[in-house]
C-alpha cells in the first residue's frame, strides 16, 4: 500500500511504538502493520477535510472512531497518542500539507477531549 504521507505514517507509527514498547510485544509486526494502515484512514480523512475545507468532516470521524475503540475496550488516550505522534511527525516532514492537517488534528483531539469531559459530567 503505497501512500504519499508513507514516511509521515511510518514515522508516527515508529514514535508510538517507542513511546509504548508493549505494543511491539503484544501485538509484533502484525500489530505494527494495522497500525500503518490505521493511520492511512487517518490520512484519506486529513485528505477528505482539506478538500472539504471544514474541520467538522475530521471531527465528526474522530469522535465517531474513537467511540468505535471505546465499544472494544480501548481508552480516548490511545487515539489522541496516536494523533499527537501524526502531529510532531508532520512538524517534522516539511510536508506542504502539515500545516492545515495539524489544525485538524488538534481539532479532533480538542473534540475528544470535550466529548470525554462531558460524559464523565453526566456520570457524576
Amino acid at each position: 500500500m503505497e501512500n504519499k504521507f508513507k514516511p509521515v505514517i511510518d514515522r508516527a507509527v515508529m514514535k508510538l511504538y517507542e513511546r509504548y514498547p508493549e505494543l511491539g510485544e503484544r501485538f509484533g509486526e502484525v500489530g505494527k502493520q494495522k497500525c500503518y494502515e490505521d493511520n492511512v484512514h487517518h490520512f484519506n480523512y486529513l485528505q477528505t477535510t482539506a478538500a472539504a475545507g471544514d474541520e467538522k468532516v475530521f471531527i465528526d470521524y474522530a469522535l465517531w472512531l474513537n467511540n468505535v475503540l471505546i465499544s472494544r475496550g480501548m481508552k480516548s488516550d490511545h487515539l489522541i497518542d496516536n494523533f499527537v505522534c501524526l502531529l510532531e511527525a508532520l512538524a517534522e516532514s516539511g510536508s506542504e500539507e502539515a500545516e492545515i492537517f495539524q489544525h485538524y488534528l488538534n481539532a479532533g483531539i480538542r473534540a475528544i477531549r470535550e466529548n470525554d469531559l462531558a460524559q464523565q459530567l453526566e456520570k457524576e
